[in-house]
């Protein structure tokens, strides 16, 4: 392909990418991407990945995009923006309310942009003869080092993509392609001396700059982590049941965001905000209806729940004590566990006595004993 032909296809992606919803398009070369060996090496030698073992079964394909697929010689780079509303740090303040992470409040992202990726790469493959494949995190695919390399901005200090642009608020998805394109110049840097991100994360999670231990991010313990949350994570959780935005949110670079444009991005006002003692009433049915066509379903309710019961106990909201003593009988130990912290919390001493005389001794699952001897 010369490089008229390539500049022409070129633009046929942008003006495809942009009529199917992206707000953002860059190239990176599949070939002299720089490897990220190194920084994933290190990163899953200090563990930091907690339990996502795919993240270590997948290292090798993961470093390089043609260790993934030998014969890519380009990646296009797609960002969707999905800006929040309003501020996402305000629904903190309401402790009986549920904060969930502005990215899940609607529609699952991967079904919605994946979709329009393979649109996009069909008809670049018609117009040019070229192999395509498409990914939106469910591949190893480094998705925000690639956009790095592409121009469509920096990773701050959180590890997150930033944009002059849309702020901290980009859905990323990749084509990669045996089409040979220009690729764009990378992004430098523009965090400056700026701590914002580092500073607001309730939980410590950023040992230094530009590096992330997965182990202590409420996005991870919410989601990814099936067990128990460690106790020293469920104060500073506070009222977040799924995912954290407060790293993103605070970005200066914010002030050029602007709200999502896509319909299925935005806040379904069910989700905004919604109270603790609705979500504490769902059974796994209920659950599943809910969240049907959301990513908070594939957690499954047991998770869920658990998430919601730590957040009633870090509510105060003495009201709550009523549906989490339901649960405190709840087929899940997971559940169980969970729920006696929340009592524990949510009823004064003799309360806490009396439910614990009653219900400790029927108890069979080491964990949820662990809970009830655990209590402050």
């Amino acid at each position: 392909m010369c490089a008229a032909q390539a500049d022409r296809l070129r633009a046929f992606v942008e003006k495809e990418a942009r009529a199917a919803g992206f707000d953002a398009v860059a190239v990176a070369s599949a070939e002299t991407a720089p490897s990220r060996a190194a920084e994933l090496g290190h990163f899953l030698k200090e563990g930091r990945h907690g339990t996502m073992q795919w993240m270590e079964e997948t290292a090798a394909r993961r470093a390089h995009p043609q260790g993934l697929w030998p014969e890519a010689r380009s990646v296009i780079m797609l960002g969707m923006n999905y800006g929040p509303q309003e501020n996402p740090l305000a629904i903190l303040e309401r402790k009986n309310r549920a904060a969930i992470s502005v990215y899940a409040r609607n529609r699952d992202y991967h079904d919605v942009v994946k979709g329009r990726l393979k649109q996009i790469a069909g008809k670049l493959a018609a117009r040019s003869g070229a192999e395509v494949k498409v990914f939106v995190d469910t591949a190893p695919v480094m998705e925000k080092p690639l956009a790095r390399e592409a121009g469509l901005g920096w990773q701050g200090k959180h590890t997150n993509l930033v944009s002059r642009e849309f702020g901290s608020w980009l859905f990323l998805g990749s084509i990669f392609t045996t089409a040979q394109l220009a690729p764009d110049a990378p992004e430098r840097d523009h965090c400056g001396s700026c701590r914002a991100c580092l500073d607001v994360c309730p939980t410590d999670a950023f040992p230094t700059p530009y590096q992330l231990d997965a182990r202590r991010c409420i996005s991870y313990l919410t989601i990814e982590h099936k067990g128990p949350i460690p106790h020293e994570f469920r104060a500073p959780m506070g009222n977040r049941i799924y995912g954290c935005d407060d790293c993103l949110a605070v970005c200066p670079w914010n002030k050029f965001a602007q709200g999502a444009a896509e319909a299925k991005l935005k806040a379904r006002d069910d989700l905004n905000a919604p109270p603790l003692a609705d979500l504490l009433a769902l059974d796994d049915a209920a659950f599943r209806a809910f969240f049907s066509g959301s990513p908070i379903k594939r957690i499954g309710r047991d998770r869920f729940i658990r998430n919601v019961l730590i957040a009633a106990g870090n509510s105060g909201d003495a009201s709550l004590a009523a549906p989490c003593r339901t649960l405190a009988r709840d087929p899940s130990p997971l559940v169980r566990g969970a729920a006696v912290w929340a009592l524990s919390r949510l009823l004064d001493g003799e309360d806490f006595a009396a439910l614990e005389a009653h219900l400790r001794p029927l108890e069979k699952d080491a964990e949820v004993q662990i809970e009830w001897g655990a209590r402050p």
